[in-house]
């Protein structure tokens, strides 16, 4: 077998690939994902915005502006 592999160096992807080529022990693998303590509690939502809907916003600021440029002119004239 090959050196053993430090589980809390791995990363979840990292660690399944090492535990099918049999790098990393499966046992102790397992104890150290017990070991980690729950921090559930200190996580926040996250927001995601599509790029598309960035787009859309960027195009109604322009629409905006044009406006307030047109409003502008006219005021002087």
């Amino acid at each position: 077998m090959a050196n053993p592999t430090d589980p809390k160096y791995l990363d979840k992807r990292t660690a399944e690939r090492y535990l099918r080529s049999g790098t990393l022990d499966e046992k102790a693998y397992q104890r150290h994902i017990e070991s980690l303590p729950d921090v559930s509690e200190k996580s926040v939502p996250v927001e995601t915005v599509m790029h598309d809907e960035l787009e859309d916003e960027e195009d109604d600021f322009e629409d905006e502006d044009e406006d307030e440029g047109e409003e502008d002119t006219e005021d002087t004239e």
